[in-house]
């Protein structure tokens, strides 16, 4: 996932909202994401459009590890949220094992899915 020059940078993640009407938010090699580095990143994203709804777009890949906290308030359980579906990448079929093993656990609010594949996230993203 390129990074565009008009990206925010945060302390774990670049994001921005697309053309396309898919935000996106890459997390930064070896990023540690704690609860305060979630919420931060969720504030943002969640500024891009107050009235309307949109899918997200994560690249995980690289990330060094994330807080149970953290997952916790990214499941967008019991919180406002301005997001329609989330779609995570990964990087291995390790990971999507556990992967759908945390989500198994951790329900999101709003539909979510991993996927190896950009274009495969993407294309899911737009058949919402």
């Amino acid at each position: 996932m390129k990074i565009p020059s008009a990206a925010h940078e945060l302390k774990c993640y670049h994001t921005w909202m697309g053309a396309d009407g898919i935000a996106r938010t890459r997390v930064k090699k070896n990023a540690v994401v704690t609860l305060e580095d979630a919420r931060e990143n969720s504030i943002l994203v969640n500024s891009f459009f107050v009235d309307e709804k949109f899918p997200l777009l994560i690249d995980s890949r690289g990330i060094q590890s994330i807080s149970r906290e953290a997952r916790a308030f990214f499941t967008a359980n019991g919180r406002d949220t301005n997001t329609i579906a989330f779609a995570i990448l990964i990087d291995s079929a390790v990971s999507k094992v556990v992967g759908n093993f945390f989500l198994g656990i951790n329900k999101p609010a709003v539909s979510t899915k991993l996927f190896l594949d950009e274009k495969e996230a993407l294309q899911w993203l737009r058949n919402l």
